[in-house]
């Protein structure tokens, strides 16, 4: 018993011409279709239309036309009795005695397809009437995830727990037809005319593959987001479709056996948009802030703070203000940051002295209005206690 290969490669007009009769995909199938009957497609000039409509039983002797992209599975009664995976031209022999002519023609089949293969098929010698299905091995787009409230993930690169919404879509493939049809495919879509779609809202089985995506947000966020390969970095998540499916793959693995169980894998994601709640995007500005004062960038941004300072104080306290904020850059090591000393070069060679200028006369300044700025500066964190006990003794003339 088995399906007789009869030609590889190309499926076209000679080879319909030559058959009275033939089996192939149906026409304007949706992109999304996975699982669907085999139809009766109408002999030379009517190939490739589906002139008459079919239940999907192919009786011996039959041919089938198996197109690239898709797989091929017979059952009886439930159980396999072939199954192509290989593009190309099959006949079904009921006689035939060897059912591994399924795999003939050296295409590729995975071990794990070979293991369903011996798991599932069929035990002794089937009828002459099988019913045939072509199963979609192609990546099936437009598979849509997201969330209505908040999910909850430990983040290395804030240090914390972070919640947000998100939304987006992912693409499916059928690694294992064998076991996705034996496993998983609901009994209600092995009758003529009815076609599987993942995406189809009123499909129970699809719904339930939803729900499980969705359960496993949180766990693919932790793992991409605490993967040290990443950079710990979640901004990196929306640019990185294939590690970010892999982080999703291996969580849905992990909760719900796709792959091993019924034969599915998540292949590429595409993130619409995540929607941080209040206090993560409160805890992503801190972090940010953080990041832009470390390393030499750091360095900028921190001299640039401090002259802004120095602007201020002048404004707001005069020549005190400034006097103060001078003594405190000089306790903190920030003294670097005040204007070269004239008269030293680029180089650091002294250039020609200038004649000095005649000191000019101080004006006299009411001492209990210094010490007034100096409190006023201590209050407002300019200058140090110490600073200050030493502006008042010089002040006082102690």
């Amino acid at each position: 018993m088995g399906l007789i290969q009869a030609a590889i490669g190309a499926l076209g007009g000679t080879l319909a011409d030559q058959w009275k009769d033939f089996y192939t995909v149906p026409s304007g199938l949706a992109p999304t279709a996975a699982v669907f009957a085999a139809v009766q497609q109408g002999q030379n000039a009517g190939r490739g239309s589906n002139t008459r409509g079919s239940d999907g039983v192919i009786s011996n002797g039959s041919k089938i036309l198996v197109p690239e992209g898709y797989g091929l599975i017979l059952l009886q009664d439930g159980a396999v009795t072939g199954f192509a995976a290989e593009a190309g031209a099959y006949e079904w022999n009921s006689e035939a005695q060897d059912s591994q002519s399924i795999f003939a023609g050296n295409g590729f089949v995975s071990p794990l397809i070979t293991t369903s293969w011996e798991r599932f098929k069929f035990g002794g010698r089937p009828s002459s009437q099988q019913r045939a299905y072509f199963v979609t091995l192609k990546e099936l787009p437009n598979n849509r995830f997201g969330t209505q409230s908040e999910i909850y993930w430990d983040d290395a690169y804030m240090n914390a727990q972070v919640g947000a919404v998100t939304r987006g879509t992912y693409t499916l493939k059928i690694i294992d037809p064998i076991l996705f049809v034996k496993n998983y495919l609901p009994a209600a879509y092995l009758e003529p005319g009815r076609v599987f779609d993942f995406t189809d809202i009123e499909n129970d089985a699809a719904s339930q593959l939803f729900n499980e995506v969705v359960g496993s947000l949180a766990p693919a966020f932790s793992l991409y987001t605490n993967d040290p390969a990443k950079g710990n970095r979640i901004t990196k998540i929306q640019q990185d479709s294939v590690g970010f499916a892999q982080s999703l793959s291996a969580a849905v693995e992990q909760n719900y056996q796709w792959s091993t169980n019924r034969g599915l894998s998540i292949v590429s994601t595409a993130i619409m948009a995540i929607e941080y709640d209040e206090p993560t995007r409160e805890l992503l500005k801190n972090v940010q802030r953080a990041d832009a004062l470390s390393g030499a960038r750091g360095n900028s941004n921190l001299q640039a703070s401090v002259a802004a300072g120095f602007e201020a104080a002048g404004d707001n306290a005069g020549a005190g203000g400034l006097f103060g904020m001078g003594m405190a850059a000089n306790s903190t090591g920030l003294g670097g940051l005040q204007q070269p000393v004239p008269g030293v070069g680029a180089q650091g060679t002294p250039a020609a002295p200038a004649a000095p200028a005649a000191p000019a006369e101080p004006a006299a300044e009411d001492p209990l209005a210094k010490l007034a700025k100096f409190k006023e500066m201590l209050d407002a964190g300019l200058i140090t206690q110490e600073d200050y006990d030493a502006a008042k003794a010089k002040a006082l003339g102690l």
